[in-house]
């Protein structure tokens, strides 16, 4: 049916892939570039498929970018890299007539902040040119937003508060690790959170904020409030909610760790002179860690993310849960990645398949909660994501609250 261009070749990449594999009549050739030629090519090696093709490139240079759309020709871009690189791999995509794909809003190297102001000014230039973007579709973002339009769809009037819950109860045998790009990860992490409320954006100090919550198939973990940037699109899109959060786990271990560093200013993102050398803390801390895309070897035990929300069907109040849980060791088994790049992996590649079929496509550029959300979720499981559904039981964010 047609070509799409991968960027990036983390465990991400390696997970849409090991997808896209499996609908070669919609995916009938593939292009995964990178700044690291090496990594490419190793993912196609595991994949051995001949429609598959590996180039180099530098995803913050428009021109290179620009070269390398308009040799391969893809109906997609599938920004599977950094988001940092977001408005240099849009702006490509405008000056070829390409549509776009990504899975977390831009976030400047300057600033620790995840806001999708800067996409979204995107919207009438891609729709002038006739393409369309797509923002945020992994799973949060990108699968939460779906819930959350599916649950808008079938089971709500309205919708008044919403909680984003995601729990990683797996252990990868390390001593600190992070499950996705470290720099990323940490800045997320080390940043005031933010959660909306009656109109209002309210700052807290990072990690103030906690409840012991209780995930399916896993039990109770201590949950931290954060901002994640699907509150930003969700609030916009459902002008009902009175409150929306975002929780997410953290062992004691990490955050020790994590108080550590951050006391010995190795979190800073401004640069230092170290022996006549100019570096950023933070990279340096990003370069000894464990990469993310190796830990799936060892990883053991379940993730859990899911969208818990309470409002109004038919002038009666409403509670509703739909959540997915997935396998660290079946997802390295399927891919060989852990379950957190899996999850963002899977949904990527269903929201490609979306395009492709034209079921997604409109000029413009949207966050996922603005599709149709029912042929997503009956596509999600055929590629390895199962979801589950709740109506009107006592929500696990309510009972920690009254804890």
């Amino acid at each position: 049916m047609g070509k799409v261009m991968i960027i990036g070749a983390g465990g991400v990449a390696t997970a849409t892939a090991h997808q896209l594999v499996k609908v070669p009549e919609v995916f009938e050739e593939v292009l995964i570039a990178s700044r690291t030629k090496e990594k490419c090519d190793n993912i196609v090696k595991k994949i051995n498929k001949g429609n598959f093709h590996t180039a180099q490139i530098d995803a913050m240079q428009v021109d290179e970018l620009v070269s390398l759309i308009r040799d391969f020709k893809p109906d997609m871009v599938m920004n599977l890299a950094l988001p940092y690189q977001n408005l240099a791999i849009m702006e490509a995509c405008l000056k070829t007539g390409v549509s776009y794909l990504d899975t977390a809003s831009y976030e400047s190297p300057d600033n620790p902040h995840l806001y999708y102001i800067e996409q979204w000014s995107y919207f009438d230039k891609f729709k002038e040119a006739g393409i369309t973007g797509i923002l945020g579709c992994g799973f949060d973002p990108g699968v939460t937003g779906v819930f959350t339009a599916y649950a808008a769809k079938h089971y709500f009037d309205e919708i008044h508060y919403l909680d984003i819950v995601d729990c990683n109860a797996g252990d990868h045998g390390k001593y600190f690790a992070t499950n996705f790009n470290a720099e990323i990860n940490i800045r997320e992490i080390s940043s005031p959170g933010i959660y909306y409320k009656e109109g209002k954006w309210i700052e807290t100090k990072p990690l103030e904020i906690h409840r012991t919550i209780a995930y399916p198939e896993i039990g109770e973990r201590e949950s931290y409030l954060l901002f994640h940037e699907e509150l930003e699109s969700l609030v916009k899109h459902y002008p009902t909610i009175k409150q929306a959060r975002f929780w997410m786990t953290f062992s004691e271990r990490y955050l020790t760790v994590l108080e550590v560093l951050q006391g010995l200013g190795l979190t800073s993102i401004k640069p230092i002179n170290y022996q006549g050398m100019e570096i950023v803390p933070l990279q340096f801390i990003k370069a000894i860690l464990p990469d993310p895309a190796a830990l799936g070897e060892n990883y053991k035990g379940k993730v859990s993310i899911g969208v818990q929300l309470k409002g109004i069907y038919q002038g009666k109040e409403r509670s509703y849960y739909i959540w997915s849980n997935l396998d660290h060791e079946k997802a390295y088994k399927e891919t060989g990645t852990q379950a957190v790049a899996y999850s963002t992996g899977v949904p990527a590649m269903v929201g490609a398949l979306m395009y492709m079929k034209d079921i997604w496509r409109k000029p413009g550029v949207y966050n996922v909660e603005q599709f149709d959300p029912d042929p997503f979720l009956e596509a999600m499981p055929k590629y390895g994501i199962d979801w589950q559904e709740a109506i009107d039981i006592p929500l696990p964010i309510d009972k920690a609250e009254q804890q």
